[in-house]
């Protein structure tokens, strides 16, 4: 147990986790930290290939930093690659992080990055020069919807998203139908971007549709057998949904977005349903 608000835990498979004590949510619960981001950032994302290929600044915004693990394990999985990375980490507090920094030999995902850490944690962002590599990371503390709606970019648009926050139950406010189409603004149509997130649910499916993305199935990851993978263009999902899925999605009891952050569970509305058959992704 913890005074900062924060504890480590021990998952089944004797993986070390830190747990918030006043969300009662423990962080990457099931396969642990490193497993649970190499699957649903690290290899869905693309990351090694597309970092290879690419020329010019690779942006990456990492939405829920928490304890940085999927942060520091995309680090580490393209340490190796030549070029510039900028990572920008936006969460609503940095005590996870200064926590998880405190432990860091018992969750060993750090992975020699303390230094860097620190720096980010006193100034808000850290330089690192790793052979080839040029590395900035920096940090957004607020309010994440509230950012979005003031449509300042204060960022460079992103090449890929790693989206990791509480669940829409626990957290709705950053699941809404508003807080996506506003993300899905911040992108450039000339870069193509993609993000993964753990959830398959259609209501979730359906707001990042209307939001204006192209979605598809994401890989399993621990317990779960989907998860979902966006993007604002075709090219980067592998398995794009299909109008058998929208069949289904008009079916289910649970798949009108949320227009407000309060959580809710409904069926489709008409207006709804007549946006989702106009996407173009099932043209």
């Amino acid at each position: 147990m913890s005074s900062s608000g924060y504890s480590l835990v021990t998952l089944a498979n004797g993986v070390r986790s830190v747990r918030s004590l006043a969300e009662a949510e423990t962080f990457h619960p099931v396969i642990g930290p490193v497993a649970e981001a190499e699957a649903l950032y690290v290899r869905q994302l693309r990351l090694l290939d597309r970092l290879a290929a690419h020329t010019g600044e690779f942006v990456i915004w990492d939405v829920g930093l928490g304890a940085a693990a999927n942060a520091l394990t995309v680090l580490r999985a393209i340490r190796d690659l030549p070029g510039s990375v900028r990572l920008v980490s936006f969460d609503h507090t940095l005590e996870p992080l200064r926590f998880a920094l405190q432990h860091a030999e018992e969750l060993g995902y750090f992975g020699g990055y303390e230094p860097l850490v620190a720096a980010l944690l006193a100034q808000g962002q850290a330089t690192l020069q790793i052979g080839p590599q040029a590395l900035r990371w920096e940090t957004h503390v607020g309010d994440f919807p509230t950012w979005l709606q003031a449509a300042n970019q204060v960022f460079p648009a992103p090449h890929a998203i790693l989206f990791d926050a509480y669940s829409p139950a626990k957290n709705p406010a950053m699941w809404t139908l508003p807080l996506f189409t506003n993300l899905f603004r911040q992108l450039d149509p000339a870069r193509p971007c993609a993000m993964p997130t753990y959830s398959r649910a259609t209501l979730l499916r359906v707001t990042w549709l209307l939001a204006g993305f192209h979605v598809g199935v994401g890989h399993a990851t621990g317990e779960k057998e989907e998860t979902t993978l966006a993007a604002n263009t075709l090219s980067l999902l592998d398995e794009p949904l299909d109008r058998k899925w929208l069949a289904r999605a008009r079916r289910s009891t649970s798949a009108e977005p949320l227009h407000t952050p309060v959580y809710c569970q409904a069926p489709l509305t008409a207006e709804t349903w007549d946006r989702l058959q106009a996407h173009p992704q099932f043209r």
